[in-house]
């Protein structure tokens, strides 16, 4: 599987200065090539290898399309096709989406590279804290290697990426080969299998009755619209407006980091204390739309947390299975009878057997019920619910986020 390593890049000014000229060059050929795809024929619309070819003709017709690595440019145009992939799925799932759209200075702001003989890696630099890296027409940095930085024969693809606070990251795409074998369903013990309900009053809640807290983000966000309100003051494309503008992009990035922290930490958690993990399959986008607690659930990013959990699971040999979250807060864990209430009852009572427990861990208990009868794992689909999960559970136990962000995980 592909397996991607992120280090913070520090360019000399010489270097960053052909870099973001290069990336520029890229932007105007990625939008000539957009402007030649939708101008084509409908029946007849030009391929990524079509446009390849092409591209010789343009660097003859605009010189300046020369100038940065050819391959690169190459990339530029491949991604594009990609892109257009993706918009043709999301119509067949029904999604109204648009056309690629022009993108004007600064919104393109990477460029890729495939080919090892396109860059190169120099780890004897005197610094073990840092090495090398050479890009084809761009030429050498520095980098961070908080990690083991892998030699270039090792290494699929370097996406160099200028962020809009002004610092440099590079992206190194390797594949792993010896990840972890899944555990054979038969052989799973329901005692090593955890349902997860992803809440807003907790972060999460799971079927162990663990609960963990939503980060508090107040401080960060009273700075990010303090940092907004300024650069209304400024006047556009001023130099204090640019300047304001890094400002604001530096508090939304730390917002961005301490979320993305937290969910590595507890993704991470969760694929190596379990072999089978069922969560929500959510469909986030009209949950935004239409409700007012979209800021909450905003913040949450739940998108990006079942992305990062699935991945993270094929890396460590663990299942992760997506259940149908409709009915699994109604439906009691004990008897399957279904029982409305509003969000701010936070008890589950079912009228039918007398079962009550926490609405969070009832649905948390819910949803590993489903996943293990979709997988079959553990037990026979006739074994009663009770037996995997019983309804005598321990004290909850809650965990704060201050705690996931500083020790790594909830069992610190």
């Amino acid at each position: 599987m592909k397996h991607t390593l992120r280090f913070r890049a520090y360019l000399s000014d010489d270097v960053a200065s052909e870099a973001w000229r290069h990336i520029n060059i890229l932007r105007q050929i990625r939008n000539h090539a957009v402007r030649d795809y939708y101008g084509s024929d409908y029946n007849d619309t030009p391929s990524a290898y079509d446009q390849h070819g092409t591209l010789k003709d343009w660097t003859d017709q605009w010189p300046t399309f020369a100038e940065p690595s050819q391959h690169a440019a190459q990339q530029a145009i491949t991604q594009i096709h990609s892109d257009l992939e993706t918009l043709e799925k999301r119509r067949d799932e029904g999604y109204n989406c648009g056309r690629l759209q022009w993108q004007g200075a600064g919104e393109f702001r990477s460029v890729s590279y495939n080919q090892s003989s396109r860059f190169n890696v120099d780890h004897n630099t005197g610094d073990d804290r840092f090495a090398r890296l050479r890009l084809e027409k761009i030429g050498w940095f520095n980098i961070r290697a908080e990690r083991d930085v892998p030699p270039a024969d090792d290494i699929d693809e370097v996406i160099l990426k200028k962020e809009t606070t002004g610092e440099w990251y590079v992206s190194l795409v390797t594949t792993v080969e010896d990840t972890p074998e899944k555990p054979p369903l038969s052989e799973i013990d329901p005692e090593d299998c955890v349902g997860v309900d992803l809440g807003i009053t907790s972060y999460i809640h799971t079927s162990d009755n663990l609960s963990v807290d939503t980060l508090d983000l107040s401080d960060e966000y009273d700075r990010y619209a303090r940092e907004q309100r300024k650069l209304t003051r400024k006047e556009q494309g001023s130099a204090n407006w640019k300047k304001q503008r890094q400002k604001v992009a530096q508090a939304k990035r730390k917002i961005k980091r301490k979320v993305r922290d937290y969910q590595h930490k507890l993704t991470t958690w969760l694929v190596t204390e379990y072999d089978v993990v069922a969560v929500e399959d959510l469909d986030v986008k009209p949950m935004l739309e239409g409700s007012q607690s979209a800021k909450n659930k905003q913040d949450a990013a739940w998108s990006r947390f079942l992305e990062l959990l699935e991945y993270k699971a094929d890396l460590h040999g663990t299942h992760v299975v997506d259940v149908e979250p409709a009915g699994t807060t109604k439906e009691c864990a004990v008897c399957g009878v279904e029982t409305a209430k509003p969000i701010w009852v936070r008890e589950h009572s079912c009228p039918a057997c007398g079962h009550t427990d926490d609405r969070d861990l009832n649905a948390a208990k819910n949803i590993l019920y489903r996943g293990l009868k979709q997988l079959g794992a553990g037990r026979s689909e006739s074994t009663p619910v009770q037996t995997a999960l019983p309804t005598l559970t321990p004290h909850r136990e809650e965990v704060g986020a201050k705690r996931v962000v500083e020790a790594g995980s909830p069992e610190a």
